[in-house]
């Protein structure tokens, strides 16, 4: 056999493998957009009234505490804090973490909100890096500020988890936008739960475009960014088919680091945040599967389709690459902490289906499609690929992805509608075909990157770039 033959049949059986792949992944894609089809047809409705739902569940939702961490914040922190006190909520405790801010983050909150220094233990020391001080607010009783040594976001959450008294936590980020009624949404589960609920994620929307005042969201408008655009789709996508319909298989593994409602004794059992990972927010969730599995008990790990949360996207190619290579580096690290679980019939139908799935998106698929990419022209000017299935495989990728864009912005048009008007309707549609010529494949590419630091073991924080609600 001649190099030239090796190298043809090497090329044919790359192009073939990556054609299964992608066809594997769509079909999987597909079953999430039914599935969550299903949900949304089959569930109740939500009131929309704010002050319906609060009449209804004021005098019964459990006390919550909210944990903020923050560092370098000093611009924003006061806004943002005065729009987690004014939540509506009936019993809940604000608790923000300086985590060791070089600029006035601290003396901002201290004189903003005529704090005290005092001295209060941690129920549960979970956090590597020393408590400097604890304030509380003379003005808002509800409200108290926790002083530390920089130890990055985990840590930072991590010691606020540890002062919480409350049977529920919601950890967010600093720079998140709650809706007024989205801790009342998210915690609605636990109200009809049995015992057995041990995590609560909401969907969350990108916040680029919209008009924020005094840190709340007065007007929902579509950013004239394009990678800001292309990322509500996305987000639309990740929220309302593929986390609803893999919280109704039980198979949910990522609760959005932006905002997650969580059980606090279960947190605390299983050790709260891991500090070694830049994918903390998901290994958490995967490690509470364990532990729970383990264990032997019966959980739950819920999600609700409703918008609880706005986050800033970023909106330039520096900053998404710099976003994706750590989600995609923190999904390898949590795979790799945990790899133990797949296909080990103790973990149930996480170890069947959760963990495989993430190895096909996050190991297997990213490269493999950009391969097919390059490989299958190849095949075909080389004459060993026929023109019908080169033709497939761009369907497969250019005209499913585009399919399932359209299809997730019908479900999200018919159950919430919070795309106010056709034109930004007609925004994001268009947004939903264009990203898939070039915006898609710059995405896989940031994932090598991902893959690259892992592989290199790096831990370093790469930062996102923001340019503030306002701007």
């Amino acid at each position: 056999m001649t190099w030239a033959l090796a190298g043809t049949y090497l090329i044919l059986t790359f192009a073939w493998l990556s054609f299964g792949i992608i066809l594997i992944r769509n079909a999987v894609s597909l079953v999430q957009l039914v599935t969550a089809a299903y949900v949304f047809r089959a569930r109740l409705r939500p009131t929309r009234a704010a002050q319906t739902l609060w009449s209804r569940q004021s005098d019964c939702v459990p006390p919550l505490t909210i944990i903020a961490p923050a560092y370098n914040e000093e611009l924003s922190i006061v806004q943002s804090v005065r729009s987690l006190l004014a939540l509506e909520y009936p019993e809940h405790e604000v608790i923000v973490v300086n985590d060791g801010s070089s600029d006035d983050t601290l003396r901002t909150l201290v004189s903003a909100f005529e704090l005290d220094r005092v001295e209060r233990r941690q129920v549960a020391v979970l956090q590597r890096t020393e408590i400097r001080g604890v304030y509380v607010s003379r003005t808002f009783p509800n409200l108290t500020v926790i002083d530390k040594e920089n130890g990055r976001k985990a840590d930072a959450a991590n010691a606020g988890i540890g002062f919480a008294l409350t049977p529920l936590v919601c950890v967010i980020d600093a720079d998140s936008i709650i809706e007024s009624d989205g801790l009342l949404r998210a915690t609605e589960p636990f109200m009809n739960d049995d015992g057995s609920l041990v995590a609560v994620g909401g969907a969350i929307r990108i916040v680029n475009g919209c008009t924020v005042r005094g840190g709340s969201l007065q007007r929902i408008e579509i950013s004239k960014n394009w990678i800001a655009r292309f990322q509500i789709v996305e987000y639309l996508r990740a929220f309302l088919t593929a986390r609803v319909a893999n919280a109704r298989l039980g198979v949910l593994l990522l609760i959005s680091g932006a905002f997650g409602v969580f059980d606090r004794e279960t947190v605390l059992a299983v050790g709260g945040y891991r500090h070694d990972t830049v994918g903390e927010d998901l290994e958490l969730v995967v490690r509470i599967h364990r532990h729970m599995r383990e264990q032997g008990r019966n959980y739950r790990v819920d999600f609700i389709p409703e918008i609880v949360c706005w986050t800033e996207a970023p909106t330039t190619l520096g900053g998404l690459r710099n976003q994706r290579a750590r989600w995609q580096q923190g999904a390898l690290e949590t795979l790799g902490t945990h790899r133990r679980m797949l296909f080990n019939p103790r973990f149930g139908r996480i170890g069947w289906f959760a963990m495989p799935h993430l190895v096909l998106e996050d190991v297997i698929g990213p490269p493999a499609e950009l391969l097919g990419y390059l490989v299958i022209p190849v095949a075909w000017a080389l004459g060993v690929l026929s023109v019908d299935l080169a033709l497939a495989y761009l369907a497969l990728t250019f005209l499913f992805g585009t399919a399932l864009s359209l299809g997730t912005l019908a479900l999200e048009e018919t159950q919430l509608r919070r795309t106010p008007t056709a034109r930004q309707l007609a925004a994001l549609m268009a947004a939903a075909i264009f990203e898939n010529f070039g915006f898609r494949q710059a995405v896989l590419v940031f994932r090598l990157v991902g893959i690259k630091r892992h592989l290199r073991r790096e831990r370093g924080w790469s930062a996102v770039p923001r340019i503030g609600f306002g701007n």
